[in-house]
């Protein structure tokens, strides 16, 4: 491996370790600049499926959305999970600080799935 491979690896793998602070305690959260709707499934409406799905997400220091995981599942057959996550996925904030600086923060976040 050349010396610039070996920079390169090594630095993804310190940015693949970034500390991701939990918010409180001198870490402020993250503020949201833009938030996309989950979508509803077709399958999930036509078997009248209605609640929330609560997830976690790690919100990167240059406000976009890294790791999301499902914390409280509404509907893992029909789609409305994995429509929860895609959606946490592409919204975007300001990132949380701390001492001044930009830092990964976790965040808790619901998306509520209501019929009309």
């Amino acid at each position: 491996m050349n010396a610039i491979a070996m920079i390169c690896a090594a630095l993804s793998l310190v940015v693949a370790q970034e500390t991701v602070y939990q918010p409180g305690n001198g870490v402020a959260l993250p503020q949201v600049v833009r938030q996309v709707k989950a979508l509803y499934t077709q399958e999930a409406k036509d078997a009248h499926i209605e609640g929330k799905v609560l997830v976690s997400a790690v919100v990167k220091a240059d406000g976009t959305v890294g790791d999301v995981r499902i914390e409280r599942s509404l509907d893992p057959t029909y789609g409305l999970d994995e429509a929860a996550v895609q959606a946490t996925k592409a919204w975007v904030f300001k990132p949380g600080t701390k001492d001044g600086k930009a830092v990964a923060v976790q965040v808790r976040l619901e998306h509520t799935f209501t019929l009309k």
